[in-house]
């Protein structure tokens, strides 16, 4: 039976994305025998209009788009920071940073075509929201792009090309405006079921095996007869 592919729009600023990847990780382990889970990254982007280069702290940027004060944008770091180690994952409440995330995004494109998807996106999460040094500086983000498998030049290369994977960014924001998602975290499983936002894991595991449960079985090869014979790539036996 062909996998179950799952795919997962995002963004390395969202730390709802962050948490709600953890817990559908959760999901996919628990039913790990039961269900053979493919997982793609998808690109959207909270903030595409802010320039590159763009960077501020995550507070005030928070106080301000939201219209509240810094102290409430500082307690809603406190209970993010709090699901998030609920989850086993590490959040700086205090101190990060919010940019431009487009060049990640270039990034994992490349990751995706060299087979360290995965190993990728989890370092960027990591990067973002549990490390004292900002992804958003560029020689971070080559130091972390390279731990996680890429190539050092490769991934100057794409940096250094503002049109490398802009294409495939592209197409997955105008995948997720059609399919309606306004938001992330948003995970379409088999092209069938779409679920929005970081749902528990009881939910994930439940959709998952819903989905497997209704993919086609292979198709099941009856033995029959020991000597009904077939032809072959050397002939027909006679």
């Amino acid at each position: 039976m062909t996998k179950l592919r799952v795919d997962i729009w995002s963004d390395i600023a969202c730390p709802w994305c962050y948490v709600g990847k953890a817990r559908f990780d959760k999901a996919v382990e628990r039913l790990d025998g039961k269900v053979d889970v493919e997982v793609r990254h998808r690109s959207f982007e909270l903030d595409p209009d802010r320039a590159p280069g763009d960077v501020d702290a995550v507070v005030p940027m928070i106080a301000k788009k939201y219209g509240i004060s810094p102290a409430q944008a500082q307690a809603n770091e406190y209970k993010l920071g709090d699901l998030a180690k609920a989850e086993g994952l590490d959040y700086r409440s205090e101190g990060r940073d919010h940019g431009n995330t487009f060049d990640l995004h270039r990034l994992l494109h490349l990751a995706s075509a060299r087979g360290v998807e995965a190993e990728v996106w989890s370092a960027f999460y990591a990067a973002n929201f549990a490390d004292e040094a900002s992804i958003f500086e560029r020689d971070r983000v080559i130091e972390v792009s390279v731990a996680a498998g890429l190539d050092r030049d490769e991934v100057v290369a794409v940096l250094d090309d503002p049109e490398a994977y802009k294409a495939e960014v592209r197409a997955d924001e105008a995948e997720a405006a059609a399919l309606g998602a306004t938001g992330v975290p948003f995970f379409v499983i088999d092209e069938k079921y779409g679920v929005s936002g970081a749902q528990p894991t009881d939910l994930f595991a439940e959709i998952l095996e819903k989905a497997w449960g209704e993919k086609k079985p292979a198709i099941t090869p009856i033995t029959g007869a020991e000597d009904a014979e077939a032809c072959g790539p050397d002939g027909c036996p006679i």
